[in-house]
Formats: structure tokens, C-alpha cells, sequence
């Protein structure tokens, strides 16, 4: 059953679900003035952080590529079908980072705004695709109650709290790699207190120019030789557009092969969901 999309143009969100009366969740004060946004909503106290389980949740994904909108459609649709699916793309998020040499306050108060957008219509799970902004969901965290996921957090955190020693991390991007291995450094703390690990990580420039998915695999799988990463225990694929080689590189390499939109799906599901079904490890569906 393939999961429920929603594609809605800012600024109009959906209608919020009718609940009983009683049983709503409070929701963070909006903004207003004339003279631009007022203060951002007041932290929530833990007691009121508990998502409410329903059977078809409504989760929302703000997406900053339209490729990462895909793939990450195709993940919920698969790992999370029970989901509604809505789809926030701002476009010009990359764009403009990339030419402000990195995230200014104002990009940052632009993306609290787009979730805010997404809260204020009824949204109880949010997953951001774009790993650029994802310390954003820091600050998000503290202001609503729904789970606001990073783009690869789940992966990361699957990855750590697992069986393996060693973590192999493959991108087709350069800025990628340090991106991924700063986060994964910074949850072993949290996550594999006291087990150490081995991170290894591969590049492959050339497989950004692929199309074909099997073609990926191979150059991913290359890179992965080279950098001595192929007997690694699992494959963290740094990208979501290398999302579609995963089972082409986990038949490849015979190693398990793990992608963030996948993995976040799964733990929407189960954080949203009364009866969470089996993890997944491996690259196979």
C-alpha cells in the first residue's frame, strides 16, 4: 500500500484533524507585528513532548532538492506506508547558503518558520531531507512537542547502536564525508558509550555523474576498495540520491547497507505508530 502524499503549496496548510474536545495539543504562539516575526514559541515542558499515536499520522518533510523529495517519498512509501505524507519544498534553501557562505540567523529563523508552518497545520512528525539545516532541529526540539527528525540522524544512530565495530561512510560529494563523520563523532557519546569504533570513509566523485543505480553501486563499491572500507561490518550511504544503489551496492560488497531516508522513515514509524514493526539492517527490502 503505497503511503498517502500530500503536495501543498506554502502558505496554506491542511486542515488540522478533528479531535475530541479535551484532547488537543498545545500549540507554540504564532508570530506577529508589523514589524517583522515576533519571538518564537515558548519551550514546551517535557510532560507534553508524548506524540499522539493515530492510525494514519500525519508527517511532514520539509525538502530543499527536489530529487530528496523523491527519494524520500519513495522511503515512506515503502518503510511507512500508514503515513500522510506532506511535502514542503523551498528550493532557493541550498542556493542560498551555498552563496551566504553557510547559515546566517536569517536562514535559520527561515527554516524554524517553515516548521512552524508544518506544526501549525496539524503535522505530528517532521523529518528535514536537507542536512544542511539539521541544526535547526535543535532549537525545533525545544519548541514542539512532534518529532522533528534530521535527515540521517536515524541512520547514524542505527549504525552506532548495532552490532558493528566497524562503520564504513560513502558519498559522491566531498562535502559530505566530514558532514557525516562530525555526526557520528558527536552521537557516540550518547549512543556506544564505552564501545569503541572504527569509522572508514570512501569517496566517489564519479559516481555523481551516474544515473543508473547499478552504475552507482560499482562506483561506490570501487571507492570502498580503495579506501579499505569494503570488509567494513555496514555501509552508511552519506547522500539520499545515492539511496536508489543501496540494494545494488549491498549485493555488491555482501555488506549491510544502511540510507538515511529509509532509516527515518522506520523511526517515525515506530515513535508514531501503537506497533512498530522489526528493524531493518541490511540493504535488502
Amino acid at each position: 500500500m503505497a503511503a498517502r502524499q500530500r503536495n501543498t503549496p506554502l502558505p496554506s496548510p491542511p486542515p488540522r484533524p478533528v479531535r475530541p474536545a479535551g484532547e488537543g495539543r498545545p500549540r507554540p504562539r504564532t508570530r506577529s507585528g508589523r514589524g517583522g516575526p515576533g519571538p518564537l514559541p515558548a519551550p514546551l515542558p517535557e510532560k507534553e513532548r508524548t506524540p499522539v499515536i493515530e492510525p494514519r499520522p500525519l508527517v511532514a518533510m520539509i525538502h530543499a532538492v527536489p530529487a530528496g523529495a523523491r527519494i524520500a517519498q519513495e522511503a515512506f512509501a515503502r518503510e511507512f506506508p500508514q503515513a500522510t505524507v506532506w511535502n514542503v519544498l523551498d528550493d532557493r534553501l541550498l542556493d542560498d547558503a551555498r552563496d551566504a557562505g553557510g547559515l546566517t540567523d536569517a536562514l535559520r529563523r527561515r527554516m524554524l518558520r517553515l516548521i512552524e508552518h508544518t506544526m501549525d497545520g496539524g503535522a505530528q512528525g517532521l523529518l528535514l531531507t536537507c542536512s544542511s539545516y539539521g541544526e535547526v532541529v535543535d532549537t525545533a526540539r525545544a519548541l514542539w512537542p512532534a518529532p522533528v527528525l534530521k535527515s540521517d540522524e536515524a541512520m547514524f544512530k542505527a549504525a552506532l547502536a548495532g552490532p558493528y565495530e566497524r562503520i564504513a561512510v560513502v558519498a559522491s560529494t566531498p562535502p559530505a564525508v566530514p558532514a557525516a563523520l562530525a555526526q557520528l563523532e558527536a552521537l557516540i557519546p550518547a549512543v556506544r558509550p564505552g564501545r569503541p569504533v572504527e569509522i572508514v570513509t570512501a569517496l566517489s566523485e564519479a559516481a555523481a555523474a551516474e544515473r543508473d543505480p547499478t552504475a552507482i553501486a560499482g562506483h561506490l563499491a570501487e571507492a570502498l576498495r580503495a579506501s579499505g572500507g569494503a570488509d567494513a561490518d555496514v555501509v552508511l550511504l552519506a547522500q539520499y540520491s545515492l539511496s536508489p544503489a543501496r540494494d545494488h551496492l549491498a549485493a555488491q560488497t555482501g555488506v549491510p547497507v544502511l540510507d538515511g531516508a529509509g532509516a527515518a522513515a522506520r523511526e517515525l514509524r515506530d515513535l508514531l505508530t501503537a506497533t512498530p514493526a522489526p528493524a531493518r539492517t541490511g540493504g535488502t527490502p
